[in-house]
């Protein structure tokens, strides 16, 4: 039987994700077969496995940094927020209703059994399983029916490691008054303390970290210091989604903005774009900081319509429409931001709320898209079709992402034109006839390497430059991540007690 170690933390984004992922890949260089666990996640930012499951993004990338394909029974519950209230709540990679807190509270003791299975399957195959909790343990108004923190250590047996973030202030008093919280029970499950997030000389610390060990009787294992490690993002707290002010038109950069909407989702398919020499990419959900981009970009959302309405009402639709049609400024849609492109949105059957609501669209795309109950989920690769403006020279370029979505977009003019024959036969997306907008159901795109480099170069040329960066390689996303996942290795057994870890779980 699989040994295991639980992560837990003193609050939301205080780096159980990080540790957990440096967790599977440290076990993995040390010859073990490891594999991640969260019972239930929430989170906007998904991953499609290759069965056509849908599980959290963190998730996928502790099993990347393990070595091993992700798999449903990483994740059996997924919450995808749709609005203030409620959630689109995914079990066992598959959709099984839209609830709101109260409901999906009543609801939790039938899906505890869904979480021990899926936990046991992975049990029976893997040398170690690291196991991630949600936001804090003692958040004790939840406690009755936890399935995630403490109640899923006490279902899987397993030792718990509790993280802080010192950055944010106050480590001690939250990693005190988390422990203290906490039943005798639980507190006898916690074996170790992690500061995370630190800058500075840890000598500083000394005296704090004796005091916190004696006061808890609980070993602090390490001090992880404040590093730039790029991983995917899980949620809307990620600092990449900071607002920032409008930036000044300069020959030396290409500026990208992507739309900040109230519930995007997937933003991890821009990363690369931050990578690029000479690429300023920013996220903005204000006009005033919109400014006069090169390459502007509507990403995926869960409540398309919803975000639609937000777009509008903020002054952002016009003002994208006088950047379209006025300064010539390209513009892409991904999933909900391609839908948004289109001529109408109707929900017949009340997919995202409101039965047999319909909306106009932005209409910079002769498409229309209609909701549905059933989602499509699916990895699949593709053929870029001919194509002009920053597309340009992408014509028969192999593209491979996934889909993830509830609409089905038609085109209003026949066929039209394509941006990408998908594999299976299917045509992907819609090109403008001038070549200014384009729009696509698949995410990842920009982690085709080939693809990247070829519209990057193109932008430049349209800001009448050709440096060098546009004509260098662009590093595969794999090859990057590879990199990222033994660097964060790297920091944290360099860090943490490893050996003290290992005989915390029994070894």
């Amino acid at each position: 039987m699989a040994k295991k170690i639980m992560v837990q933390g003193t609050m939301s984004n205080s780096g159980k994700s990080f540790l957990a992922a440096a967790l599977c890949r440290i076990f993995r260089q040390d010859g073990y077969r490891v594999a991640p666990f969260k019972s239930q996640n929430m989170a906007l930012n998904s991953y499609i496995t290759k069965e056509g499951l849908e599980i959290g993004r963190a998730q996928a990338v502790q099993a990347e940094a393990a070595g091993i394909d992700p798999t449903a029974d990483m994740n059996p519950i997924l919450l995808k927020p749709t609005s203030q209230m409620g959630s689109q709540v995914i079990v066992n990679g598959e959709v099984c209703g839209n609830m709101d807190a109260v409901e999906y509270y009543r609801r939790k003791p039938e899906f505890a059994p869904v979480v021990k299975a899926a936990f046991q399957r992975l049990e029976a195959l893997y040398d170690i399983i690291v196991l991630e909790g949600a936001g804090s343990p003692a958040e004790i108004n939840l406690r009755d029916h936890d399935i995630v923190n403490m109640g899923m250590a006490a279902m899987a047996d397993a030792p718990v490691i509790l993280v802080g973030d010192i950055d944010r202030g106050g480590v001690f008093a939250s990693l005190y008054g988390t422990v203290a919280l906490l039943r005798p029970e639980e507190q006898e499950r916690i074996q170790g303390l992690v500061i995370n997030k630190f800058r500075g000389d840890v000598k500083i610390l000394n005296p704090g970290l004796e005091m916190i060990e004696k006061r808890l009787h609980i070993p602090v294992l390490g001090v992880i210091p404040m590093e730039q490690i790029d991983l995917d993002d899980e949620d809307s707290l990620s600092e990449r989604l900071s607002c920032r002010g409008e930036m000044s038109r300069t020959d030396g950069v290409l500026d990208i903005v992507v739309i900040r909407l109230p519930h995007i989702s997937n933003f991890t398919d821009f990363n690369i774009l931050e990578r690029q020499q000479g690429v300023a990419l920013r996220y903005t959900d204000r006009v005033e900081h919109l400014g006069h981009p090169d390459f502007l970009i509507l990403p995926g959302t869960k409540n398309t319509m919803d975000d639609l309405l937000w777009l509008r009402s903020s002054g952002l639709e016009a003002r994208i429409l006088l950047l379209v049609e006025e300064e010539r400024v390209p513009v892409m849609g991904v999933c909900g931001g391609y839908q948004m492109l289109g001529e109408r949105l109707s929900d017949p059957e009340g997919v995202e709320g409101q039965a047999g609501r319909s909306l106009r669209g932005i209409g910079l795309l002769p498409v229309k898209t209609v909701f549905a109950s059933e989602k499509t989920r699916t990895q699949i690769c593709g053929t870029v079709c001919e194509g002009s403006g920053i597309l340009t020279g992408c014509a028969g370029l192999s593209v491979n992402g996934y889909e993830i979505h509830m609409g089905i977009t038609e085109s209003l003019v026949g066929n039209g034109d394509f941006f990408i024959r998908l594999e299976d036969g299917r045509g992907d997306g819609l090109l403008r006839e001038d070549g200014l907008v384009f729009g696509s159901y698949l995410h990842g795109l920009f982690d085709n390497e080939l693809f990247t480099k070829k519209i990057l170069k193109n932008l430049w040329e349209r800001k009448g430059l050709f440096p060098d960066m546009a004509k260098e390689s662009v590093e595969s996303a794999g090859a990057y991540r590879e990199r990222q996942y033994e660097k964060l290795a790297a920091l944290v057994r360099g860090s943490l007690d490893i050996q003290t870890i290992y005989r915390i779980m029994g070894f």
